[in-house]
């Protein structure tokens, strides 16, 4: 057993945080394997989703402070040790055109949160709590939740969570926009599975530029997220899983894609 497991299969890439005695807290080692998966899924054409999930009963309790404090011994080192390396998860992120998803089955605080945050979708287990914890360390959001959190909930809400670093559960992070879904702690393998496979059943490049539109279409003006998607209907068009649907749904069936 490793501290991080990557592992594909049926058309799922899945990241296991695999630290359960410590909650997941992450090493750098631990970076370098993550943002290596997410650049391996990017390309390989047996990954059509993404997940990241943690073993026992955290999702992610951030960086191990042991590895803190014995890597960032001055302001340089600090600011290297964020950029250089912890930031390449984020990075990967950025560059991934694949749906990726956490399934936070337990806490996630501080980095970890972060690193949820910045995952597409969250699927949440109603046991699991949130914390931007930083501020209780003194020190500030350093893994992007200044950057993502503010996206998903809005300025006041985000600034409140991360100067007070309080705990939020499952069913306030889901009204609050942090968790898409939350399930029963009895359920949460199977569902979060269960969606994963949806994503993975549907046409890949059709999943694929939608997720580059939307966050493209973000952050342009609408003539250049227009002109951007007509490319893209005008590409899916001509592909087989495009006939593929078409003809199916004429016919009253299910389509199956091939992956054109």
């Amino acid at each position: 057993m490793t501290d991080l497991e990557y592992s594909v299969a049926d058309g799922i890439g899945t990241i296991l945080l695999n630290r359960p005695h410590l909650k997941n807290a992450f090493t750098l080692e631990m970076v370098d394997e993550w943002s290596d998966a997410l650049r391996s899924a990017r390309t390989d054409p047996a990954v059509r989703a993404v997940v990241v999930t943690g073993a026992g009963d955290a999702f992610c309790s951030g960086i191990d402070l042991s590895t803190f404090d014995r890597e960032a011994t001055g302001p340089l080192a600090l600011k290297t040790l964020l950029h250089e390396r912890i930031h390449r998860v984020a990075m990967a992120v950025e560059d991934l055109d694949k749906p990726l998803i956490a399934a936070v089955n337990g806490l996630a605080v501080g980095a970890g949160m972060d690193m949820a945050l910045m995952c597409d979708i969250r699927l949440v287990a109603a046991s699991a709590r949130f914390s931007q914890a930083y501020i209780r360390l003194g020190l500030v959001p350093g893994d992007g939740g200044c950057y993502y959190l503010p996206r998903l909930i809005g300025m006041a809400r985000a600034l409140e969570l991360m100067w007070t670093g309080d705990f939020v559960g499952a069913e306030e992070a889901h009204r609050l926009g942090i968790a898409d879904h939350v399930y029963a702690d009895s359920e949460f393998p199977g569902a979060w599975r269960s969606f994963l496979e949806r994503l993975a059943a549907q046409p890949p490049l059709n999943v694929r530029l939608i997720k580059r539109a939307a966050y493209q279409s973000a952050r342009t003006d609408a003539r250049t997220a227009l002109d951007l998607i007509s490319s893209h209907m005008a590409l899916v068009h001509s592909t087989e899983d495009s006939t593929e649907a078409m003809t199916a749904f004429r016919e009253g069936r299910a389509a199956h894609f091939t992956g054109s």
